[in-house]
């Protein structure tokens, strides 16, 4: 899909939602038209903020855009609960109408003022323990035998970030919580599944000191996501590389004769990549990680790796869209045994995009210990 279209898309079905919020919320409202004129231009503005935030971004307009984000993605939190929640409202109201025909009955039809404001309410409280949702971060703790450990190694610990969209949203503060998640578990192997950089990191001096606080022995490794793209492929590049990432791009590497490590880019990158051709390459016999943003494989490549490590999803991030997100993605959350020994573990992410908010899928930092079987 080109961003043209893409844009299209989302501006329709905003509009649309901010359309359908009003005819439900006017009730609240005085009769004259003041109070109307000003919900519906913030609606506009609203509708327009996440564009504007990205092009405050560009033109170096960081406080500006930060204020913006804040903002405008806070806002889309609450309208995605508030929207919902008077879908639900609506259907319970013409069922208890149908009944009242059927049966004579009279029961309330939930539109006046006090069904609406209940609503509010419960997206209101909703956002408020997303809030704090996205800020509990979980340590999710496999194990996985393998016979691909060489001599002398029993045990190798990996631990994996994704999806913490460092920019406007996402800060030292969040970053600093995540980090010493992974600090705590003393892992050989950090690595960062996509979307770790979503915006400009010139602004954010801090984090390449804060990630040169983890040296895991066997180093750090990354891959690009879909945001790495949004935000400047080069760039975030650069900026994950000065946190001491080494970028796989379609490469294989060998680590101290202990595993293999493979990474690809995000389609996104638009970079064509053989995926078997670049697995086939960590022949040798070890243990095979493979790096891939997006949970998905290719049926020849099963047998080809022993573990794929991806993200994306977010497991929806906002309870119920995980159903929009698994049918995209079936393979959305946790572990995934495949055929041919390979396994697929998809993180629900460490961080958030767009609201600054997760509903019953917490954020993550996952911690694989690879032993000897």
């Amino acid at each position: 899909m080109t961003m043209a279209r893409f844009l299209i898309i989302f501006f329709l079905i905003y509009s649309l939602m901010h359309a359908f919020f009003y005819s439900r919320v006017r009730v609240l409202l005085p009769e004259k038209w003041p109070a109307h004129a000003l919900l519906i231009v913030f609606m506009v503005i609203m509708i327009l903020s996440p564009v504007a935030t990205r092009l405050l971004e560009r033109g170096g307009q960081d406080l500006a855009a930060r204020m913006s984000a804040f903002t405008g993605y806070g806002w889309l939190g609450f309208l995605f609960y508030a929207f919902w929640g008077f879908l639900l409202i609506g259907a319970i109201g013409v069922v208890f109408k149908l009944i009242n025909i059927l049966a004579g009955s009279s029961l309330p039809t939930l539109s006046g003022p006090g069904s609406a404001a209940l609503v509010l309410a419960a997206a209101l409280a909703i956002n408020i323990y997303g809030y704090f949702e996205a800020r509990s971060i979980r340590v999710e703790k496999i194990v996985i035998k393998t016979a691909k450990l060489p001599p002398g190694t029993e045990r190798l610990r990996i631990a994996q970030i994704s999806d913490v969209h460092l920019g406007l949203m996402v800060r030292e503060e969040r970053l600093a919580e995540i980090l010493r998640k992974v600090e705590a578990e003393n892992p050989d192997i950090l690595v960062s599944t996509g979307d770790l950089v979503d915006g400009d990191m010139q602004k954010v001096e801090a984090i390449p000191g804060m990630f040169g606080k983890i040296q895991p022995r066997l180093g750090k490794y990354a891959v690009s996501g879909n945001h790495e793209v949004y935000a400047g492929l080069t760039e975030s590049i650069s900026s994950e590389e000065a946190f001491g990432f080494t970028v796989l791009s379609g490469q294989v590497k060998t680590v101290d004769n202990i595993l293999n490590i493979a990474g690809i880019d995000d389609p996104a990158a638009g970079l064509p990549e053989d995926e078997k051709t670049i697995l086939t390459k960590a022949g040798n016999g070890l243990f095979t990680l493979y790096l891939k943003h997006r949970p998905d494989f290719m049926n020849d490549t099963l047998g080809l790796f022993d573990l794929q490590l991806s993200g994306h999803t977010h497991l929806g991030q906002l309870f119920p869209f995980r159903y929009v997100t698994g049918w995209v993605y079936p393979f959305q959350n946790g572990l995934y045994y495949l055929q041919k020994g390979s396994i697929l573990y998809t993180s629900r992410g460490s961080g958030t995009w767009g609201p600054p908010i997760r509903v019953l899928a917490p954020p993550e930092v996952t911690i694989f210990d690879i032993v000897r079987e």
